[in-house]
């Protein structure tokens, strides 16, 4: 890296931040930031696992295509939030965002289940959407930027992989309220979206003690405050003290959108590719069959709309399991071979049980295990897109560009798969429902080979080795 305007004084903020060893400090960040997922899980499953409930008439009547319609407007929303607080992560800081998003997804969550018909549902399930998209690109940001580089991609996997912890809870939340002997359906569906927000305000009280990004504000040539928050991270009792004279980069300024748009399309274009390819991919898988599981399950298999969330446990355990268990994989035997090969293997799976599905092989148990087992693979693999997308751009946009890549991924992959799949359950056609299924198989096939050809060997690097900052000045 070239140097220029030196500043002997300024600290190595991301070498210091990466050679910490891990600590409850760190251990306190995940859970602060992380729940971001497990309020994302809990919100779709809980539109899952009630799909049953809103369609009769004494909640809110709504039809087999609203509920997938509703699916589909909360993804929208997502990816307005993505691309609006995306960029305002960039300008006005990390900790400002993940404050702002959550409380918008705390108001949302309260109002949905407050709702009185489809047109107000379907609005408050938008402005969820919003905040958790919102939460995506600052908290991913934050959470790259504060993690040592050697366990960064392990973190990544496990702290995405918590959106199943959220989905067990949902499922766990259904199948009590709507229980008639607790609350019921008539008020038992409410109950479960304000309980939501609930568990939202608990986490906005400890969100308020994480630092913001040092990395972010030495973007800003804010060094001296970024060196007195590694600082007072050393000074703990299991971190090292001391810090070093090295190397740091301050921004002159943020970049502008044509020049974010000449990183994305000309310097970085092959990784943009990449991005690309795993975000559409593992969006379309996810949502196509995860918001429409209870319409599957109530519709080819009798299950009773109450007890929908008990087959969510077994489903939500693999995908919590599958980034737990190989996400270590990721970080000793590399970017490339672990993606491309949770990719692949995901969508070998999936076309062997929409096999099954299509002869009528299964029962209820039997398409909740095979379903488990492919999301297993597939859970580590769609963790792994975001994990990608925050790595391979510089720190000076990329909360911006994980929310790009969310935003064309989700839209692209995701707006359209829950009313589609809807739809095709709707028709009562198992191979209209295979069909489906095939399509997303053949997709993250696709992607795992664009993977395994253009993918980034990023694993244990500074992020500042991947991708330099735009405009530095660098010190030795």
């Amino acid at each position: 890296m070239a140097v220029d305007s030196p500043t002997p004084d300024a600290p190595d903020i991301p070498t210091r931040l990466d050679r910490l060893p891990w600590s409850r400090w760190h251990g306190r960040i995940v859970v602060a930031l992380g729940i971001a997922w497990v309020l994302d899980g809990l919100e779709v499953t809980l539109v899952g696992a009630l799909g049953g409930v809103l369609q009769r008439p004494d909640t809110l009547a709504l039809t087999t295509a609203e509920i997938g319609w509703s699916g589909s407007l909360y993804v929208g929303g997502a990816v307005l939030g993505a691309l609006v607080f995306g960029r305002l992560a960039d300008v006005l800081g990390r900790k400002r965002l993940f404050l702002v998003t959550l409380a918008v997804y705390l108001g949302a969550t309260v109002a949905s289940g407050c709702a009185i018909g489809y047109v107000s549902f379907a609005i408050c399930r938008f402005c969820t959407g919003l905040g958790i998209g919102g939460e995506y690109a600052a908290i991913n940001s934050a959470i790259d930027e504060l993690v040592p580089a050697r366990v960064r991609g392990r973190v990544n996997l496990a702290i995405n992989g918590s959106f199943w912890l959220g989905a067990a809870l949902g499922a766990l939340l259904s199948l009590v309220l709507l229980d008639e002997r607790v609350l019921g359906p008539v008020l038992g569906w409410r109950a479960a979206f304000l309980l939501g927000a609930v568990l939202a305000m608990a986490i906005l009280r400890v969100r308020r003690d994480v630092p913001e990004s040092p990395r972010w504000l030495i973007a800003q040539g804010r060094a001296e405050e970024a060196a007195r928050i590694v600082a007072a991270i050393e000074s703990r009792p299991e971190a090292p003290r001391g810090a070093d004279t090295a190397a740091a980069a301050v921004r002159d300024a943020l970049p502008d959108l044509r020049e974010v748009l000449d990183v994305l399309v000309r310097r970085y274009r092959r990784r943009s590719l990449v991005v690309l390819a795993l975000m559409i991919s593992q969006a379309f898988f996810y949502n196509a069959i995860f918001f429409t599981y209870a319409l599957v399950l109530t519709r080819f298999y009798g299950v009773a709309e109450a007890r929908v969330g008990l087959y969510v446990l077994p489903f939500a355990a693999a995908n919590v399991l599958g980034p737990l268990l190989l996400g270590p994989l990721f970080d000793r035997l590399g970017r490339r071979t672990m993606i491309a090969a949770t990719y692949a293997g995901s969508g070998v799976a999936l076309l062997a049980a929409g096999v099954a599905f299509l002869s009528g092989r299964f029962d209820a148990v039997n398409q909740t295990l095979a379903w488990s087992a492919v999301f297993f693979l597939a859970s580590p693999a769609a963790s792994s897109a975001y994990l990608t997308a925050s790595e391979v751009f510089p720190l000076e946009m990329r909360a911006l560009a994980i929310a790009v890549f969310y935003a064309l991924g989700t839209g692209a992959g995701g707006f359209l798969a829950p009313a589609l799949f809807g739809a095709l359950i709707a028709s009562g056609d198992r191979l209209h429902v295979f069909a489906g299924y095939a399509f997303g198989a053949c997709a993250v096939i696709l992607a795992a080979f664009v993977a395994w050809r253009w993918g980034i060997d990023a694993e244990r690097l500074s992020l500042e080795a991947i991708a330099p900052p735009l405009r530095s000045r660098t010190v030795r």
